[in-house]
């Protein structure tokens, strides 16, 4: 073999091997947030579950995180994109005319946990699991309390948020992490450890 043949295979492993990671996160090992006991549901989850009982009366059986492989990192970087772009933000008070009211954006228009419900509901449809999708409360940088949806995967757990459209390892948000839904009981919540790795760095 001369030494042409050996350069132009040798690049094209390179190419090869850049497609491969750029078509997974670039943190491909996300940890995995340590949970805690049960604790107190969110007020707003609380009177959505009030008015939709079938969605908190659930207890998946496949409690695995998801398999993260190409098929899933696009199901959630897709999902992201289109339901941020969808979804114009307003207040629960400009819309409802009272704060913490927990609804799917029907009308295009939502907060933060508005999208996640939403993002929630697409990428149940599309085949994974509830106990895979779960509704998480975190408090940003500037103390404001905020909503996203945290996706288990055998890689760690990612976040989807409406504040941005990249979907990141949830040690990468900035975010301090309160609680989240149960993987077990999507009526249930359980704390999140205090002690894990949260930067504090400013996110918007």
């Amino acid at each position: 073999m001369n030494s042409s043949s050996i350069v132009r295979k040798l690049r094209l492993c390179a190419a090869s091997g850049l497609a491969m990671l750029l078509a997974l996160p670039a943190a491909a090992s996300a940890g995995a947030m340590v949970t805690g006991g049960l604790t107190s549901q969110p007020i707003g989850h609380y009177d959505f579950c009030k008015a939709n009982p079938e969605e908190c009366s659930i207890r998946p059986t496949d409690l695995a995180p998801a398999v993260m492989n190409d098929a899933l990192w696009s199901k959630l970087t897709t999902i992201t994109a289109k339901v941020n772009a969808a979804v114009k933000p307003m207040s629960d008070l400009e819309i409802y005319g009272k704060d913490e009211v927990w609804a799917y954006p029907d009308k295009g228009v939502g907060d933060c946990e508005d999208y996640v419900l939403e993002k929630r509901r697409e990428l149940s449809r599309m085949g994974i699991t509830l106990a895979d999708l779960l509704i998480t409360v975190v408090r940003k940088p500037d103390g404001e309390g905020h909503a996203v949806l945290t996706v288990r995967t055998d890689k760690g757990d990612y976040i989807l948020d409406n504040l941005n459209d990249a979907v990141r390892p949830w040690e990468e948000t900035g975010y301090r992490f309160l609680k989240r839904q149960a993987i077990d009981n999507t009526g249930r919540w359980v704390s999140i450890r205090e002690g894990q790795p949260v930067l504090v760095g400013a996110v918007r």
